[in-house]
This record gives C-alpha cells, structure tokens and sequence, in this order.
C-alpha cells in the first residue's frame, strides 16, 4: 500500500490507512521472509522508521500516542536490531575495502570483512531466542495497528494544514540544527541526528507526494543520496566503537592499522560531502517551506 496522505480525504482515515498500511507490511515481511531472515528484519525497520516519522509529523496533536507507540516501535524494532546491524558491519568494511587507496590496503580490509562475517556467524549460533522474537513481533504491530482506531484529528482542512506544515517545520528547523552542530564539532552524535532528521523529511516527500508530485520525487530522491552518505558515516563510527571494544575480532594488528586509517580517511571525505549536500537538501528557510505546504495543503481541498 503507498505511503500517501492525500489532503482532500479524510485526515485519520488516511493517517490510519497510511501508518497501518507500513505495519502490516512489516507483519508480513516477517511472517513470510520471502528474501531470508536478515532481509525481513531490514525490510521491518525500514517499515517502522517511516510509521515513526509520521507519528513525528503529527505529535503536536496527537503527544501522548506519539510518545506510547513510538517507545513500542522503538522496543521492537532494537529487539531484532544486533544481527542486521552486525551485517551492516560487514557491508561498511566491504565498502571500504572497494574504495581502498592502494592493493595492501584492499587485501587487509578483506581479511577484515571475513572476520566481520565470523564475527555475525557466531552471533546468529548464539542468538538461539531470534526466532521466538520473530514470531513476537507480529504480535506487537498488531497491537500497534489496533491502536491506530484510538487517534482521531478532529480539525477541519484548514487545522489539518496548519498541523502537518507546523510537524515540517520543526523537522527542517531540527535538521539546521544539526548541521550547525556538525560543522561545530563533527561528532557522531550530531551527524547521526542529522541522518534520522533527514529520514524524516525524505519520508514527508513520499507521504506528501500528492501535493505537488514532480518536485516532491525529485527532492526525496535528492534526500536520499544524502541519507547514503550519513548512513555510512554511521557505520563508519559503529565499526570504530566495535574495533575499540571488541578487539579480539582483529587480531592482526596490521590489518587493523590499515582499517582504523580508512576509517579515518573515508569519514573525513564522506564527512565534508554529506555536509555540502545537507546545505543544498536544508537550503529553504524552513518557515517559507512551511508556509508553502500549507498553501500547496489548502489548494488541494479549496
């Protein structure tokens, strides 16, 4: 089912149809597997990232259900999390190993990738509860989709567009806020800010896509190459923190040298790019990109 809002429906018919709709998806991609079970949790929390982010889109009307189901998506969606994220490892170190700098490199940072492998192998064995959380979480989104019949959005087109252009405002207004801090301090912490507010306003092109169709596609798809770049700068720190906490996986230390220095290479240069194009995807002033959702909103139901 599309991820879609349409302004000239009802508002909680269609909040409802679009969030149950990602729920259900992830109900069935995890009863199903139909791509392995690594695949359907990926696919699963990418469901529940864009539920989340809607939830976000309204929270000023709707607080206490935002603050419940967005802690019950959290819970469920870390409950399933150590697996996937240990085989994003492994497609970080591989993407290193592709733009290594020189064949030594390239060679160590294989060897590297096949103890992330190792390392995942081992931790699947390990985690013998993983198909009982499996077979749990389907019951947790239904739960979260019968939920949905609690909210009701009572204001008439007028309120639904002050409400849905006041939740993007304080997205793109967060998201300046986190460039600023990436340019201040450079830290993990407030470029993996960034990335989740830039998850957001890629999801708000897809869900608001009816209001103006071709420059909401091409700002979501923009948006994304920028969620890219932030994802592996994510990564990037995930596997420095494990190397430093985990370094019984790496026991040659050559080869970790040679990894510690591409990471420190690749996120300087990831680093910069995701910055230049964070200013060009939050180049609007976000109170003039609201007022004109609201307009664009009103124009569809006038």
């Amino acid at each position: 089912m599309p991820f879609r809002i349409r302004p000239d429906h009802s508002f909680t018919a269609e909040f409802r149809k679009a969030a149950g709709g990602q729920l259900s998806h992830a109900i069935r991609t995890l009863e199903e597997r139909p791509e392995g079970k690594h695949e359907a949790i990926h696919a699963f929390r990418k469901n529940l990232k864009r539920v989340r982010s809607l939830y976000r889109l309204v929270a000023s009307e709707v607080s206490e259900f935002r603050e419940h189901e967005n802690a019950r998506l959290r819970d469920v969606a870390m409950s399933l999390s150590a697996i996937r994220d240990a085989t994003a490892l492994i497609e970080t170190a591989a993407y290193l190993k592709k733009n290594a700098r020189n064949t030594g490199e390239a060679k160590a940072l294989g060897r590297i990738v096949a103890a992330l492998e190792s390392r995942r192998d081992h931790m699947a064995d390990a985690e013998v509860d993983i198909d009982r959380k499996l077979t749990k979480a389907p019951e947790v989104l239904r739960d979260a989709i019968a939920a949905l019949e609690e909210v009701h959005f009572n204001g008439g087109p007028r309120r639904n567009a002050q409400l849905v252009a006041k939740g993007w405002r304080k997205t793109t207004l967060k998201a300046r806020k986190a460039i600023e801090h990436c340019q201040a301090e450079a830290s993990a912490e407030a470029f993996h800010t960034l990335r989740k507010r830039a998850q957001d306003y890629r999801a708000y092109h897809r869900l608001l896509r009816p209001l103006w169709p071709a420059a909401m596609k091409a700002k979501y798809e923009v948006t994304s190459s920028l969620i890219d770049l932030l994802g592996h700068i994510h990564d990037l720190d995930v596997l420095c923190a494990l190397v430093e906490a985990e370094p019984q996986h790496f026991p040659n230390a050559d080869d970790l040298a040679r990894l510690l220095d591409a990471i420190i290479f690749r996120q300087q240069e990831d680093r910069h790019a995701a910055l230049e194009r964070a200013e060009d995807v939050f180049a609007d002033d976000p109170q003039e990109e609201a007022d004109r959702i609201e307009l664009l909103w009103r124009a569809q139901v006038s």
